[in-house]
């Protein structure tokens, strides 16, 4: 007797759904190199000084002051924005970058290690993970100050958590797999096996990972400056700017919804960009079974 081997039918990769996945990472990609370059070069973009008043009218028309018009104490509102992009953008690529660097460091540590190491950590980023993000930066700005570095070491302090938890999942696979256990075998230490077997192995997810952080960085400073917690004037950045010109809204003014735009604008990129990493590395190993 006889039985079919029953093979199963190969991975179909829809090669329409792909190129529409690349045309708007394309789209994203100039978005997000836009303001990025913007940021870098807000002085010299910039047509006013961040804090120069030019009209003694609140919320004055576009051509009147500047182009986009003046906010509620007479400033122009495109100086404000380009000033805006450069704080937020930039503290939100430091606290993505001290974020993951911790975050990263102590899931390795914890997986690698295992044992009264991986408990002690594991059960201390559960104790912080319980609190609300917003509410526990609400009280640890509030009780240290609103100074930018309080401001970045909260948000990324609270970033590593995520990332921990993250980069521990990843490095617990990894670490079962035979080349670490080889490396084991060797006897190399735990610094080694993080950083010449685990992490190598680990960059894929990791990059769509800080996409995602970089994202809720702005959006984390977005919204503390709306609160009136984070970046303090004279500095410009989105969030306050919302807040500062709310009223705007009952005059008939675009003051708020700019600064609102651009950030809606610079997380769609990203969060595009991100969709279309995770797309590309699924249709990679798509590729890879169909070989």
């Amino acid at each position: 007797m006889t039985i079919d081997a029953q093979v199963p039918s190969p991975v179909r990769v829809d090669k329409s759904r792909g190129s529409g996945f690349q045309t708007a990472a394309w789209i994203a990609f100039t978005v997000l190199l836009f303001w990025m370059l913007v940021a870098l070069f807000a002085p010299l973009i910039a047509p006013y000084g961040q804090g120069e008043l030019l009209s003694d009218d609140s919320f004055a028309l576009a051509g009147d002051v500047g182009l986009l018009g003046g906010d509620y104490l007479g400033r122009d509102i495109l100086t404000r924005v380009v000033y805006g992009a450069q704080m937020t953008l930039g503290l939100a690529a430091i606290i993505t970058v001290i974020g993951f660097a911790v975050g990263i460091a102590l899931g390795f540590l914890a997986a690698v290690s295992g044992g009264i190491v991986d408990t002690v950590l594991s059960r201390s980023i559960d104790a912080v993970m319980a609190f609300p993000s917003i509410m526990l930066a609400l009280i640890v700005i509030a009780s240290l100050g609103t100074s930018l570095e309080v401001l970045v070491l909260t948000i990324a302090a609270i970033e590593a958590t995520r990332v921990f938890r993250v980069s521990r999942a990843l490095a617990m696979d990894i670490g079962v797999m035979d080349f670490v256990e080889v490396a084991r075998a060797r006897g190399e230490g735990l610094w080694w096996i993080m950083r010449r077997e685990i992490f190598p192995n680990a960059t894929g997810p990791l990059a769509a990972e800080v996409g995602i952080r970089f994202t809720y960085a702005i959006l984390f400073i977005s919204a503390l400056s709306f609160l009136g917690l984070g970046v303090q004037p004279p500095n410009a950045d989105w969030g306050s700017m919302v807040r500062e010109n709310l009223q705007g809204l009952l005059f008939g003014s675009f003051a708020p919804l700019i600064p609102a735009a651009a950030i809606a604008t610079v997380t769609f990129s990203i969060n595009l960009i991100v969709d279309w990493f995770l797309h590309k590395s699924n249709r990679d190993i798509s590729d890879e079974i169909l070989q």
